[in-house]
C-alpha cells in the first residue's frame, strides 16, 4: 500500500504524506513520494504539485527506526528524494501544517516554495540525538533565515512555533484557515502569475566578518557543550554554508553526519530516543485495552512528595482532592504548593490567571469521605507498613467500586498494600521521583493481581502528565531504589576500602553522574536510609546492614537539613565542604572492623559503582521485574542524574564489553572481605557475555 495518495485539483497535483503517527520519512515513504513527483511531471494536464500530510502534519523527520540498517541508505535516501523535488520541472509547494521537524523540515526546504498557517512547529532538532541535519537543513536554512538564527536554531534544537517565521523567506504565502486550500490558492497564483521556480540552494549566502562571526560562535557553543560533539559540528557546517559553494558545503554537512552517526554519544542518545517510545508497550496487555476513566483524583498527604503529585495533577488539568489529617498540615501543603508555582511566575512562564485556574482545581479536606466518588487515589503518607495498612483499609471501605487504589511506596511490598483491600486487582504503584512536579520519571509498580486496564489507564495518566512511565515488577525498591542500594553498598565498600566521601562523588562526577553518592544522600537525608535499613534489618535478621551512615545519624548529622551529613553546609548554602569529623568517623569506623586503608584511584571508584549498578540491573531484568535493559537504563538516566551520553548503565555495559564487567566482577568478588554474593556476575549478565551479544540485543524472556 502507498505511503502517498495522489489527487488532481484544477490542474494542481496534490501528494499527501501518509505514515502515521508523523509521516516519517521512511524508504516507503520516501519511494511513493519519488514516484509521485514523477508521475506529475510526466502528466502534461498539471502545471503545479502541493507536498501536504495527512494527521499530525508534514512530516517529523526521518525514521529513526531505520538507522544503521540497509533501508536508510537504500534508494531513494532522503537527498535523493531532495534532489528529485529540487530538479523537478513543476514547482513543488510544501504546504506545513503541525509537525515540520528534522527531514520534514528539509523535505519542505527542497521545495520551490512553502506555503505555512499558523499552529506549525517548525524544528531541526536533530542535535538532541547527538546528531546535525543531514540532509542539507545546515546549508538550506541559513539561505533563508540568515546564519544567525538559522544556527540559533540548529544548535539547539528548539522547535519555533511557525507564526514567528511568518514574515521570513521560510515562507512563500502564510493563510489562517484551511491549509490545503491555502496551498490550492496560491498554487494558482503560481500558475497564472508564472512565478518561476526558487531553489533555495542558489540563492547566495554573505556573512559579514565570517570568520571572527563563527569563531565567536564557536568559542560559545564549546562553553555549553560539555561532552556532546554534535553542536561544534552543527556550528561548522553552517559555516561551511557561509564559506563555500553549496555542494561543497553538502559534502561538509556529510562527513560531519557520519561523523556524529558513529559517535558513542549520538548512539547513547539515539538509544534513549527509542527507550522512551518502547516503555510505554506492555508486553502482555493489548494496545487496545480499554481504560478507565480519570476525571477526579485524591492525593492523601499534603507534605513535599503529596504536594509534587497535586502539581503534577493539576497541571494536566486533573482535579484533585487533598486530604490531610490536620488542619495545619493541610494550610502548610497549599502554601508551598504555591511558593513552588513563584519562580514560573517571576520568569513568565506562567500568569496569575492560569495559576489561579490550577488552584482551583485543589479542594482541601480533613475527612476520607471527600474521597468517595473520586476515580484515583494516590496515597503519599510515611513510607511504613502500618500507616499504608491504615490508609488501604480506610480507602477500601471509602472509595466507590473501580476507583484504583495507588501507592507511592518506594520500597514497600506492593502486593501486601494491595492484601489490606479487598479489591487487590484495583491496586497499583505509583512511584513519583521528589520533587514530583519536576521529575520526568514515574515507576508504575505492577502487583500480582493488579488488572491490566489499570495498568493501561496508569500508563495513559504518566503520559497526560508529561511524565516517563517505566513498568516494574514487585521487589524491594522496585528498578530504581534496588539499583541505588548496590550502587550504594559499593560506594560504602569504598569508604572501608580508604577512599573518602569527596573522592568518591568526584571521580562519579567526572563520569557524568549528575551528583556523587555521598551528595545524593545528603540532599535526600540519611535518616531515610537507615530506616530502610532497620526494616531489612528486622527482615533479614541473618545479614549485617550496619553502615557509616548510622554513625553519622547517631550523631545528629542527618544531611542537608540539619546542615551536616556526609558534608557540612554553611547556612543557606547547598555548597558541601568536607569535614574531618566524618574523616575521624569513617577511620574509627574502619579500626573497629579491623581493615587497614588503602590508595583507591578513581578508574576503581567508577569501575566498582557502575558495575554494581550494571549487576543488579541485570538480576532486575532476569528476574522479570524489568520488561527490558532499555527500561533500566530511562530509569536510571530520569531518576538518578545517570549522563544521557552515556545511555544509562545497560546501554553503557554494552559499549563497554560484557565480557569485561563480567570479568571485573569476578575479581572483585574474589578479593578478600568482598561480599562475593553481591559481587558474583549475575546468570543473565554470563550468558549474554559468553553469547556475545548485549543487553540491548537480547530479545529472550526475562524470566
Amino acid at each position: 500500500m502507498s505511503k502517498t495518495s495522489f489527487e488532481v485539483s484544477s490542474g494542481v497535483a496534490v501528494v499527501t504524506l501518509d505514515n502515521p503517527p508523523v509521516n516519517s520519512l521512511g524508504l516507503e515513504l520516501r519511494t511513493a513520494i519519488v514516484d509521485a513527483v514523477r508521475r506529475a511531471n510526466d502528466d502534461t494536464s498539471l502545471s503545479v504539485i502541493v507536498l501536504i500530510g495527512a494527521g499530525a502534519g508534514f512530516s517529523g523527520g526521518a525514521d529513526i527506526r531505520e538507522f544503521g540498517t540497509p533501508k536508510a541508505t537504500a534508494y531513494p535516501n532522503l537527498n535523493d528524494v531532495l534532489r528529485e523535488i529540487e530538479d523537478s520541472e513543476k514547482p513543488v509547494i510544501a504546504a506545513i501544517g503541525g509537525v515540520c521537524m528534522g527531514g520534514g523540515l528539509e523535505l519542505a526546504l527542497a521545495c520551490h516554495f512553502r506555503v505555512g498557517v499558523a499552529g506549525a512547529k517548525i524544528a531541526l532538532p536533530e542535535v538532541k540525538l547527538g546528531l546535525l541535519p543531514g540532509a542539507g537543513g545546515t546549508q538550506r536554512l541559513p539561505r533563508l533565515l540568515g546564519v544567525e538564527a538559522a544556527l540559533n536554531m540548529i544548535v539547539s534544537g528548539a522547535t519555533v512555533a511557525s507564526e514567528k517565521l511568518r514574515a521570513t523567506p521560510l515562507f512563500d504565502a502564510f493563510g489562517d484557515g484551511d491549509l490545503r486550500q491555502c496551498a490550492l490558492d496560491f498554487a494558482r497564483r503560481v500558475t497564472s502569475e508564472k512565478l518561476p521556480r526558487k531553489r533555495v540552494r542558489d540563492l547566495a549566502l554573505t556573512v559579514p566578518n565570517a570568520e571572527a562571526f563563527f569563531q565567536f560562535a564557536r568559542n560559545t557553543v564549546k562553553a555549553v557543550a560539555g561532552p556532546y560533539p554534535a553542536p561544534l559540528a552543527c556550528v561548522e557546517a553552517v559555516a561551511a554554508a557561509a564559506q563555500k559553494p553549496f555542494d561543497a558545503g553538502m559534502k561538509r554537512e556529510r562527513e560531519l553526519f557520519v561523523g556524529l552517526m558513529l559517535s558513542p554519544e549520538s548512539a547513547a542518545l539515539r538509544h534513549l530516543f527509542q527507550a522512551e517510545r518502547a516503555a510505554a508497550r506492555i508486553l502482555d496487555v493489548p494496545e487496545d485495552t480499554p481504560i478507565r476513566p480519570i476525571r477526579t483524583v485524591g492525593v492523601i498527604g499534603a507534605g513535599t512528595m503529596g504536594g509534587g503529585i497535586t502539581m503534577s495533577l493539576i497541571n494536566a488539568g486533573l482535579p484533585v482532592v487533598l486530604l490531610e489529617t490536620k488542619q495545619e498540615a493541610l494550610d502548610r501543603g497549599l502554601a508551598n504548593i504555591q511558593r513552588n508555582y513563584q519562580g514560573a511566575l517571576r520568569k513568565g512562564t506562567l500568569t496569575e490567571a492560569t495559576l489561579a485556574q490550577r488552584l482551583a482545581l485543589i479542594t482541601p479536606t480533613l475527612e476520607y469521605a471527600a474521597l468517595k466518588d473520586v476515580d484515583l487515589v494516590i496515597e503519599a503518607v510515611f513510607e511504613n507498613m502500618e500507616v499504608k495498612q491504615q490508609v488501604f483499609e480506610t480507602l477500601d471501605g471509602v472509595v466507590k467500586k473501580g476507583a484504583i487504589l495507588a501507592s507511592n511506596t518506594s520500597y514497600l511490598n506492593l502486593d501486601k498494600i494491595a492484601s489490606f483491600t479487598r479489591r487487590p486487582e484495583d491496586v497499583i504503584g505509583l512511584h513519583f521521583f521528589s520533587p514530583a512536579n519536576v521529575m520526568r520519571l514515574l515507576e508504575v509498580v505492577r502487583g500480582a493481581k493488579t488488572a491490566k486496564d489499570v495498568l493501561a489507564t496508569a500508563m495513559r495518566l504518566a503520559k497526560t502528565m508529561g511524565k516517563v512511565a517505566v513498568v516494574s515488577g514487585v521487589c524491594d525498591g522496585f528498578i530504581g531504589n534496588r539499583m541505588l542500594s548496590r550502587y550504594g553498598a559499593a560506594a560504602h565498600d569504598l569508604l572501608l576500602a580508604g577512599a573518602l566521601p569527596l573522592e568518591v562523588d568526584t571521580a562519579l562526577q567526572e563520569f557524568g553522574m549528575a551528583m556523587g553518592p555521598f551528595r545524593v544522600g545528603d540532599l535526600a537525608g540519611l535518616d531515610i536510609g537507615m530506616a530502610a535499613r532497620k526494616r531489612l534489618a528486622a527482615e533479614y535478621p541473618d545479614r549485617d546492614f550496619s553502615n557509616i551512615s548510622d554513625v553519622l545519624c547517631e550523631a545528629g548529622r542527618f544531611g542537608q537539613k540539619t546542615g551536616a551529613g556526609w558534608y557540612r553546609y554553611e547556612s543557606g548554602s547547598r555548597a558541601p565542604i568536607p569535614d574531618p569529623k566524618v574523616t575521624a568517623i569513617i577511620e574509627e569506623y574502619r579500626r573497629n572492623k579491623g581493615i587497614t586503608p588503602r590508595k583507591v584511584s578513581a578508574a576503581e571508584i567508577v569501575e566498582r559503582c557502575i558495575y554494581a549498578l550494571i549487576n543488579e540491573g541485570a538480576r532486575i531484568l532476569e528476574e522479570g521485574i524489568a520488561q527490558r535493559s532499555s527500561d533500566i537504563d530511562l530509569v536510571y538516566l530520569n531518576g538518578y542524574g545517570f549522563p544521557p551520553y552515556r545511555g544509562g548503565p545497560m546501554f553503557y555495559a554494552g559499549q563497554t564489553g560484557l565480557n569485561d564487567v563480567a570479568r571485573a566482577l569476578q575479581k572483585i568478588a574474589a578479593q578478600p572481605g568482598s561480599d562475593a554474593a553481591a559481587w558474583k556476575p549475575a546468570a543473565l549478565l554470563t550468558e549474554l557475555a559468553r553469547q556475545g551479544i548485549t543487553f540491548s540485543e537480547f530479545k529472550g524472556s526475562a524470566k
